[in-house]
């Protein structure tokens, strides 16, 4: 059996990214292919994203989104956000996402980042636990967001 490798996703990457957030945001509209090849061009561009995966045969099996926000407190250090973290199906509760958020993590305090917050679907019950063995904390901040307008 192959093994799980950690990194960063390529351009080569989309359809197995499109299906991961299929699964993950079905009520998002799919992309045109050309806009996804554009998006994901950009994004992979952009120097204080990085778009983080696990493979496992060369197919990516899990992602997550860290973004660098600029910071003018804490000495300016960046402020980490994780979010888009999904795992297929049949790799779940296999340890996939503890360790790719464990290298998600270490990129993140390698960029000095001050904290790192994640965003999660209130619903998703087994993977808030994940979070928690991880040392993330539900009960120390709250947070509250907005949709656009349609």
């Amino acid at each position: 059996m192959a093994s799980i490798e950690y990194g960063f996703a390529t351009v080569s990457d989309l359809d197995d990214l499109l299906a991961l957030y299929a699964v993950l945001r079905p009520q998002y509209p799919a992309y045109v292919r050309g806009d996804a090849e554009k998006a994901l061009a950009s994004l992979l561009g952009q120097p204080h994203l990085r778009l983080i995966v696990a493979r496992f045969d060369q197919r990516v099996v899990a992602t997550c989104r860290l973004a660098l926000l600029a910071n003018i407190g804490r000495a300016s250090r960046p402020l980490g956000l994780l979010e888009y973290v999904v795992t297929a199906g049949p790799f779940q509760r296999k340890g996939i996402g503890q360790q790719m958020l464990g290298f998600a993590l270490d990129v993140a305090w390698h960029l000095d980042c001050c904290k790192v917050v994640l965003l999660s679907g209130t619903q998703r019950d087994l993977a808030h636990m994940l979070y928690e063995e991880l040392g993330f904390r539900g009960d120390r901040e709250h947070g509250f967001f907005i949709d656009a307008p349609l």
